[in-house]
């Protein structure tokens, strides 16, 4: 699951990225309202965690973007600000959760884990596809029952894949998922085919059937044939 952290505060940011990276969030961070806008604009995030006092622009209108652009990222506000009324127009814009400095880390993560189940998941730690069920709290999955081991980047992947089923998935939007800050290492997309490959394979020794398809020319798809 990707997060986006908008904070500029160094510190809080470093040690928000930190904290849910050791969750298995994949994070990235801005600390300008600039580069923040461009990436929330650019890609999707399971999350974006929006700090309202930006050094150059009010995080309120992050929010006007997207919701202007249509996008469904979950968002929660954070602010040192305890006034309601900044409470009110962020959630009018499509804000999900509100969270005023200074809190906890764990709570953090356990809003965000919220928003993702609420919106990816109709509410459950459950995903399931067929034979295949994850559980995206213990971060685990099996097959027809048994337990499926898998490298983090396979279970990522495949998250991703069952998310988005039935949808064509270019290699680069996969590598912009899997890696964000860091797709420039899979640029050649060889990292992709060897993570698909692994997690195709483990899944047929598994007994699963193949719903991983490669569409020519445009990515992949994971979907019944």
């Amino acid at each position: 699951m990707k997060v986006l952290i908008i904070e500029d505060e160094p510190v809080l940011n470093k040690s928000m990225v930190a904290h849910l990276s050791s969750q298995q969030y994949l994070c990235e961070s801005a600390t300008t309202y600039r580069d923040a806008l461009d990436k929330a604009e650019l890609y999707r995030y399971d999350c974006i965690v929006l700090d309202l006092m930006l050094p150059d622009g009010d995080g309120l209108h992050i929010l006007q973007a997207l919701k202007k652009a249509g996008k469904t990222d979950g968002v929660i506000i954070i602010s040192a600000k305890n006034e309601l009324d900044d409470k009110i127009k962020g959630l009018e814009l499509g804000a999900d959760d509100y969270l005023t400095k200074p809190f906890h880390l764990s709570e953090l993560s356990v809003r965000i884990n919220a928003i993702i189940r609420r919106k990816n998941l109709n509410g459950s730690n459950l995903l399931t596809f067929e034979e295949i069920i994850a559980d995206t709290s213990a971060k685990t999955v099996q097959v027809t029952g048994n337990d499926l081991p898998l490298t983090r980047k396979e279970y990522e992947l495949l998250i991703y894949f069952v998310i988005n089923k039935n949808k064509v998935l270019s290699k680069n939007t996969i590598a912009e998922h899997l890696w964000g800050d860091d797709m420039d290492m899979a640029d050649n997309y060889d990292f992709i085919y060897a993570h698909i490959k692994n997690l195709r394979k483990k899944l047929l020794a598994a007994g699963c059937t193949d719903y991983i398809h490669s569409i020519y020319g445009m990515g992949y798809k994971f979907a019944i044939r």
